[in-house]
């Protein structure tokens, strides 16, 4: 089938190929009965404008911007990476796309960082903390004109334009059954590890786990969550403590980053699979801990997937064209030591 060309559509309606882009792009007013022909032949030839070659066609650069936190985050390290990959690869579509590191787990110091971005962008993706400060900033960006995406962990209560991650709740409920699964009915204690309660995906996970567990799993008491604000080094301190305060701690779910620092933790009071940990993100230090055991159950996202997206996303609200939902939706991926990639 040949696909229809915007000529194609004009010559349908009886109109210019100028009135047909207008028409499309709402950039001037045209005679309501006119724009109804224009329309109505866009149907019948079921014309699919050529996004790139307009992009190509434009005056003038899209940029974006990645708001990422700043450290050693394996996962988060990993997101910047697919964010230079896909800068190189965008660069020939006339897209600019930069990246910026910041601390989210202070709510002033990244809600400057987003007054910062002003009207220089297009759109904006950042990893984001649920707090009044930041939802104020991405109201102000949207105010300007400039569309925000929110990347792994959202802020529902703001007027960002998507959300692009995993559902975090469904995460936390996988990771609640499959530690009541693991341990076969056993009774005992079930240690937590946040990054930050601040972080809505954290929040998320913990609260479908809990959920999960307090429901189906009442032979397991769960223990305090306690925060390492996804540093290895914090994390590995709160895991000690947490294993020197619970000897008969018999699970352990980590429901943000720093797991090398868990696993360390582990091996160091000779536990390691002794205590069933699960944790999130396969990265190269998560995948050793899996092989040898210390960690049982990884449940992952795929960060190539999640900057891509949110990139689509960013160009469609550029272009005024519709997100197709189905593309961008996040799988949960979860992973054992036979089935790793």
């Amino acid at each position: 089938m040949v696909r229809a060309t915007i000529e194609d559509v004009a010559e349908a309606a009886g109109v210019s190929v100028a009135t047909v882009d207008r028409v499309l792009n709402g950039r001037a007013a045209v005679r309501p009965k006119t724009a109804a022909r224009v329309e109505q032949a866009v149907r019948r030839l079921n014309y699919q404008p050529d996004r790139l070659a307009a992009r190509l066609a434009r005056a003038r650069e899209y940029r974006f911007c990645f708001i990422l936190p700043e450290g050693a985050n394996a996962f988060m390290i990993a997101l910047a990476d697919a964010v230079r990959e896909e800068a190189l690869r965008m660069a020939g579509e006339k897209v600019v796309i930069d990246l910026r590191h910041t601390d989210v787990f202070e709510a002033a110091v990244l809600a400057a960082a987003l007054d910062e971005v002003g009207a220089v962008y297009d759109g904006v993706a950042v990893v984001a903390l649920d707090h009044p400060q930041v939802r104020e900033a991405i109201n102000a960006l949207d105010a300007r004109g400039v569309s925000v995406v929110t990347l792994v962990s959202d802020v529902p209560g703001s007027r960002r334009s998507h959300y692009v991650g995993i559902d975090n709740s469904a995460a936390g409920r996988t990771a609640a059954t499959l530690m009541g699964r693991y341990l076969c009915g056993r009774a005992g204690k079930v240690g937590l590890i946040a990054g930050s309660l601040s972080l809505r995906d954290h929040i998320e996970r913990q609260f479908g786990f809990e959920q999960v567990m307090a429901h189906d799993y009442p032979n397991l008491t769960l223990l305090p969550v306690r925060e390492g604000r996804d540093d290895r080094h914090k994390v590995q301190h709160v895991a000690e403590q947490l294993l020197a305060d619970h000897p008969d701690m018999i699970g352990l779910y980590n429901v943000g980053a720093g797991s090398t620092g868990i696993a360390a933790a582990l091996e160091g009071a000779g536990r390691q699979r002794k205590v069933v940990f699960i944790t999130h993100e396969l990265t190269d230090d998560t995948r050793r801990a899996l092989i040898d055991g210390t960690i049982d159950i990884i449940i992952s996202q795929d960060a190539g997937h999640e900057v891509r997206s949110a990139i689509r996303v960013l160009m469609s609200k550029a272009d005024r064209a519709p997100i197709v939902e189905q593309m961008e939706r996040i799988r949960i991926d979860i992973y054992l030591r036979d089935n790793i990639p």
